[in-house]
């Protein structure tokens, strides 16, 4: 432990070099506040009992299958929270709330694209991923092509959308400490990294699904404590919450209609599919499924996962709605300098933040505040283990040593997980400034254009070659950072380029790139008359076989 600190201290200079490359759009008024000592406390009670549980589960992770996967011995219903902490990340709870609270009507778009998500899991992958993969989503890809280049590609992939997501979660984990904990930027990032370090270094899955199911358990409760408590001021009528929010909203009626976020069809179509099949190629999600013991627990955990996250995501509406009662009502608490036109207090964001103080007090502010960096905590846990899993199972174990032993592999598990963590640190300390939305939607654009692509036709087409799945899932890679840098939301907002010179005209990429990819992969495939295409198409029965039934599925990776 104490060399780890060693290590980590001393890289603390190169995370404030880091600081240097800030630059861009600002997040919103981020001002230091008050230090808000019931919010610090309850922190701390949160992180001294998840280090104790992380310390069990030591004594539990001694080979690289308990490491990445907990064993393969979580529950369907433990996994089920364990997703759904994993996916009601702060960005969720603080984003669409706060989206709400701006556009009414509109923020619902980004809840109902997330869950519609999860049956496309249920009923195409969770099944098939849990009968034929291992570790990795990488296993199931490359289960009947050559191992190299479409490990190489499975990697690439996932190291980039966990970045990109990564980066999200730390500049939200700075920023929220800096409003509610009174902490400076920098060290509020070096805390969650250092953290978060501990809870994947020393208690790899076991240790993060525990983390996950806490927090989820802890957000659910409070967010309906806060939705309870505002349709509690109008009767639990929703129709006289809508009522009074319209009337109270600077933009009238126009909070109940759709069209205030995304104006044209092609960008809502994009962004409904990239929320939509981003879910099911999000590297951190498809690792979820192979912690279970067979693939019945995995359609529970599905099902679990997506009440889970369903009821949350109304509870967000109701609280978007809340807040727009709540804190416009009251401007002189919660807006800068008490005017509505100057914004609120810490930036939109910050509506469900501020929202608790009014139903619940300086208290229940403090827990909110907790949970809301908890939430940021588990989830960088979970991206940086899936991230560690490309490096050490992906690309180390299956492609530069093949002979490793376990042990081996788990030794640079813990060392990719120790880089990507103070990755995690540098890139939140260098991005503090930029607008970090857009980060989100690249993170899952890429993921539905070259990891669903390549695990979809792979799974369920049976003339899919190593050739066309590779080429097809860097065409989708590529495509998605291109096309995204080029929209407005980059190419204007981020990079600083005159207005109106983006050259992609679309604030979503995802409709271009995943068809490109989806037929990139279909021609090449199908022009592949190679030896090793017609050997890869013959092990497609076997294939289907073992996703369908599971059998031979318990020894699952000789492949």
């Amino acid at each position: 432990m104490t060399k780890l600190t060693k290590i980590l201290l001393g890289l603390l200079a190169l995370a404030a070099a880091g600081g240097a490359i800030a630059a861009g759009a600002d997040m919103g008024e981020t001002q230091k506040q008050a230090t808000n000592w019931t919010a610090i406390a309850m922190f701390a009670i949160f992180v001294g009992g998840t280090l104790y549980i992380t310390k069990w589960a030591a004594s539990q992770t001694k080979s690289a299958a308990d490491f990445y996967t907990g064993g393969g011995g979580i529950t369907g219903f433990q996994n089920g929270l364990a997703i759904a902490g994993d996916y009601m990340s702060a960005a969720s709870f603080l984003g669409i709330s706060g989206l709400v609270f701006a556009n009414g009507f509109d923020g619902l778009i980004f809840s109902i694209g997330w869950l519609v998500g999860w049956p496309v899991i249920t009923f195409l992958m969770a099944e098939r991923l849990r009968n034929l993969g291992k570790f990795t989503f990488a296993d199931v890809a490359s289960y009947r092509f050559s191992q190299t280049p479409v490990r190489i590609f499975a990697a690439s992939a996932s190291l980039v959308i966990v970045a990109f997501y990564m980066i999200a979660q730390m500049v939200g984990a700075g920023q929220l400490i800096k409003v509610l904990f009174g902490m400076e930027y920098m060290y509020a990032e070096i805390l969650v990294g250092v953290v978060m370090l501990m809870y994947v270094l020393f208690g790899g899955m076991t240790a993060t699904t525990w983390v996950q199911i806490i927090k989820a358990c802890m957000l659910l409760s409070g967010a309906t404590f806060m939705a309870v408590s505002v349709l509690l001021q109008f009767g639990f009528s929703p129709e006289a919450l809508f009522t009074k929010a319209v009337e109270i909203h600077t933009k009238k009626d126009a909070i109940m209609g759709p069209g205030a976020l995304i104006k044209d069809p092609i960008s809502a179509i994009s962004v409904g599919m990239a929320l939509m099949f981003g879910t099911a190629g999000l590297p951190h999600i498809l690792m979820r499924f192979f912690t279970v013991p067979n693939a019945k627990e995995a359609r529970k955990s599905v099902a679990w996962a997506t009440t889970w996250i369903g009821y949350f995501y109304i509870l967000t509406f109701i609280i978007g709605f809340g807040a727009i009662t709540n804190l416009i009502a009251n401007p002189t608490e919660f807006y800068i300098g008490g005017e509505i036109a100057k914004g609120l207090k810490g930036g939109g964001n910050m509506a469900a933040v501020h929202l608790s103080k009014a139903v619940g007090g300086d208290l229940f502010l403090g827990f909110i505040s907790a949970v809301a960096f908890a939430t940021i905590l588990a989830v960088v846990a979970g991206l940086t283990l899936s991230g560690a899993s490309a490096v050490s199972h992906d690309l180390y174990a299956s492609v530069f040593n093949k002979n490793c032993t376990s042990e081996q592999e788990l030794r640079v598990s813990k060392i990719a997980t120790i880089f990507l963590g103070i990755l995690a640190m540098v890139l939140g300390i260098a991005f503090e400034k930029e607008n970090v939305a857009y980060m989100v939607m690249l993170a899952f654009t890429i993921a539905c254009s070259s990891n669903f692509p390549v695990l979809f036709m792979s799974v369920l087409w049976k003339n899919c070659t190593t050739r066309g799945a590779v080429v097809g899932g860097f065409v989708g890679l590529v495509m998605a950072a291109v096309l995204t840098v080029g929209s407005a939301s980059v190419w204007e907002a981020v990079l600083h380029n005159p207005k109106g010179s983006a050259w992609f005209p679309y604030n979503s990429a995802a409709i271009f790139s995943m068809t490109a990819a989806f037929f990139t992969i279909w021609l090449v495939s199908i022009l592949d008359n190679s030896a090793q295409a017609q050997k890869e198409r013959a092990l497609y029965p076997s294939q289907q076989l073992r996703s369908e039934t599971g059998l031979g599925a318990s020894g699952a990776s000789g492949h």
